[in-house]
């Protein structure tokens, strides 16, 4: 299956199918994986909590992405 990647508000989305969603076994919560070209996007594990991963994911974003250089490297992409 082939998809576009689309503008949504400041961020970008792809959409996904009700059918691909009901396949994959993904209801609401899910996890994203990333490696180098690729993106996962799993359904989230019973035993995790949502908001133990949202903390884990935005400071891992903080440390991450939150610096001067990153800011300067996207900028060719936009």
């Amino acid at each position: 299956m082939q998809s576009t990647i689309i503008q949504i508000g400041n961020s970008k989305g792809v959409r996904l199918p009700k059918d691909v969603l009901t396949l994959s076994g993904i209801k609401k919560n899910i996890e994203i994986k990333v490696k180098r070209g690729e993106i996962r996007i799993l359904p989230m594990k019973e035993n995790k909590a949502v908001d133990d991963f949202a903390i884990a994911s935005e400071e891992s974003f903080a440390k991450d992405w939150l610096r001067p250089e990153e800011e300067e490297a996207w900028k060719i992409y936009q």
